[in-house]
């Protein structure tokens, strides 16, 4: 089904790849600082990874690439370790992109968070064609998962392995491809052949909204403990926490602390907050930006107030309000802010103010 994956450390073309693109870093670092205000790195204030997602074309910007540098201890591949990167309609894969993540990472003493293996949302031409074979697709889905983690093997510290499984309403599963072909027991499958890929890699179960919907996040933990029962390696459980501004106060705080109720590690994963869609694509925000401000702190000091053996990592889905996928999708008649950074690399306030509670 796949190419064999080659030893990542022999790549000869990606070292010299990272050589370039760390000459190009260093000389950029004084631009980076400067464009940030000179403010100290946002890692220095966290003591969990703080973590921040990237896509390569985002690489060749020297003000990104030093900010990325300067403030995050990790980096998760935005897309392109998702299926629909790597798997090729032949089923060979494809690696390119996100080994230069990688070795970005690597040469800055950063860590790699692999983000992900099985995703409702995407499936592939080679899973499409095996579907009425059950024995062939599941002999295919274990060996995606597999070359995919040993290819990664002792370069991630640890891989969102399902990706939204839960319905928004809590009423069940999401159909999909996998769930089609090879039942609900597609979940533990997949963390069984991670786990036998990989014995090391702590392996994540990631969804979101699960602040906004008890009965999804209710849904959630009984899938957890269903799979804890049955002895599936599970290790971290993520929550995405991509929100809007007008989301109630303290629904960060109780969706951290029912997660932290299993004892497993917590990623607060993808967390990003939307100004526009607390709006209602309205042209002025301002009735928004303390609520934005409060839900930062709020996320910052709760996830802070965890047991620190729980603590996995906090991720920044996104740099400069710029490079949001909010505006990515939908920029329309005016821009989404709801990151740290705005798009000249300034620390904003709200950023100010999480770093703050950290």
């Amino acid at each position: 089904m796949t190419t064999k994956p080659q030893d990542f450390p022999r790549r000869t073309a990606l070292a010299a790849l990272g050589a370039g693109m760390g000459a190009a870093l260093l000389s950029a670092c004084g631009r980076g600082e400067a464009a940030t205000g000179a403010i100290a790195p946002l890692k220095s204030h966290a003591p969990f990874p703080l973590g921040v997602c990237a896509m390569t074309a985002q690489m060749g910007d020297p003000q990104w690439a030093a900010m990325i540098a300067t403030h995050f201890d990790r980096l998760t591949p935005e897309w392109e370790m998702k299926m629909e990167y790597i798997l090729q309609p032949d089923g060979s894969l494809r690696f390119d992109a996100p080994d230069r993540i990688v070795q970005q990472a690597r040469n800055y003493g950063q860590s790699v968070l692999g983000h992900t293996l099985i995703w409702y949302a995407q499936d592939g031409d080679s899973f499409q064609r095996l579907k009425g074979n059950r024995p062939a697709f599941e002999v295919a889905y274990r060996a995606y998962i597999r070359d995919v983690m040993t290819h990664y093997k002792g370069h991630v510290d640890g891989w969102d392995v399902v990706n939204e499984p839960i319905l928004d309403d809590g009423s069940d599963l999401r159909d999909c491809l996998w769930r089609e072909v090879l039942g609900d027991a597609y979940i533990d499958m997949a963390y069984q052949a991670a786990h036998e890929a990989d014995p090391a890699c702590p392996l994540i179960l990631n969804d979101y909204n699960l602040e906004y919907y008890p009965a999804k996040r209710k849904r959630f933990l009984s899938l957890v403990e269903g799979m804890l029962k049955r002895g599936v390696p599970l290790h971290v459980l993520g929550t995405q926490t991509h929100i809007a501004a007008d989301l109630p106060r303290g629904a960060i705080r109780e969706t951290l602390r029912d997660l932290a109720a299993t004892g497993l590690k917590i990623h607060l994963s993808e967390l990003d907050i939307s100004l526009k869609e607390a709006a209602k694509n309205a042209l002025d925000f301002k009735d928004y930006r303390d609520a934005q401000r409060a839900l930062y702190e709020e996320a910052a000091e709760a996830y802070a107030a965890l047991p620190s053996a729980q603590q996995f990592g906090l991720t920044i889905w996104g740099l400069r309000d710029k490079d949001s996928w909010y505006n990515r999708k939908d920029r329309g008649l005016i821009a989404d802010e709801p990151l740290l950074f705005d798009d000249a690399g300034q620390l904003k306030p709200v950023g100010q103010a999480f770093v703050k509670a950290l």
